[in-house]
């Protein structure tokens, strides 16, 4: 049995320049950091050739011979795609479960496919690097699923921790930011998480910017350029521990990402997020493309309660959360226990004599 767990990411600012389209072109960059809220893959091999897929977040389950993960078209495609593009030679059950909905704007696509390929990986002895591990979930995501992505969360949730992430035509560095323990925490401490209640699909943003990106629409070509441009100064606020400056970043950045499509936020979040404001947020952003999910919120130091209540009289739920600084990572994984055959005796469970 093996058991992979990869986290999720909030983007701070930067999101949209890490577009094959844009980035090419023109550079890209953003700052983002991955949360302890993680999708977790449990592996088992198989005596037969069956591949038998089970989401708990979804509600589905899918067995088929390995041969037909080919043509599968289903609920299941970022698992069946990743076992197709890695030519998987053998059966195996795979049980994937989430600590997030999908469609809130934290990345849990590319979580799924990172962690996936993390796992099967594993399984087959296969030395990587978190480099390898990203860029085989964005070829998996962008050219076998044709998703008009960015590449910036499966970088996120490969490395785990607080990034600058540059994107180039020959390549993309990952620099994590000199944060010790005491400017985490004050972090923290000065950033809310509001579910808005609705999910959205997310591509259709993306679609939209990408094409929009292609036409080099001038509108759209500013509003990145722009955001880029704050990249720098939102990593050294945060390096300096400079979170009332940090905010307005990202208050700045949410203007100009509002001007990229119509469809990124709507009259109830605008309202939510002027009323935040209002209380004492400096700055925030829904969490993702846009359209619905999280709203992160950066508050002034004392101000936090206040804005914790508006939100949560608006109808917005809060989610607790905390830093992960590890990515991607294999929790469990012994050989001689397998749920196909009679290792589970090894096991001694609680309760037992």
């Amino acid at each position: 049995m093996l058991i992979t767990r990869t986290p999720v990411r909030i983007s701070f600012v930067g999101g949209g320049t890490d577009q094959p389209e844009f980035y090419r072109e023109h550079g890209g960059a953003v700052v983002s950091g991955a949360i302890n809220k993680y999708f977790y893959t449990v592996l088992t091999g198989r005596e037969d050739d069956v591949v038998q897929v089970i989401s708990s977040d979804l509600k589905v389950m899918e067995e088929l011979q390995r041969i037909r993960v080919e043509a599968y078209e289903g609920d299941l495609r970022i698992p069946m795609a990743v076992m197709k593009h890695l030519g998987l030679q053998r059966g195996v059950n795979l049980f994937l479960a989430s600590e997030i909905p999908p469609g809130t704007g934290l990345g849990s696509s590319a979580a799924v496919c990172v962690n996936v390929i993390r796992a099967l990986w594993e399984m087959e002895g296969r030395p990587h690097s978190k480099y390898q591990l990203a860029e085989e979930a964005f070829h998996v995501a962008r050219e076998i699923l044709g998703a008009p992505v960015g590449k910036q969360d499966e970088y996120a949730s490969a490395f785990g921790g607080i990034n600058e992430i540059l994107f180039t035509g020959e390549g993309v560095h990952v620099e994590p930011l000199p944060l010790d323990d005491e400017r985490i925490d004050a972090l923290e401490r000065r950033i809310l998480l509001f579910f808005t209640g609705s999910q959205r699909d997310s591509y259709a943003i993306l679609a939209e910017q990408r094409r929009k990106s292609e036409e080099r629409d001038p509108r759209v070509l500013a509003s990145l350029t722009g955001l880029m441009g704050l990249v720098a100064e939102a990593r050294e606020t945060l390096v300096q521990a400079d979170l009332d400056r940090f905010g307005e970043i990202l208050d700045e950045g949410w203007r100009l990402k509002k001007r990229i499509s119509g469809s990124i936020t709507c009259a109830t979040i605008d309202q939510a997020y002027d009323e935040a404001r209002r209380r004492g947020a400096l700055g925030g952003k829904l969490a993702g493309a846009g359209g619905g999910g999280f709203l992160m919120l950066v508050v002034r130091d004392g101000a936090r309660d206040e804005v914790r209540a508006a939100m949560v009289s608006g109808g917005f739920k809060e989610m607790s959360f905390h830093f992960d600084l590890h990515g991607s990572r294999v929790v469990y994984n012994d050989p001689f226990f397998d749920s196909n055959g009679r290792g589970g005796t090894r096991w001694r469970f609680v309760g037992e004599a």
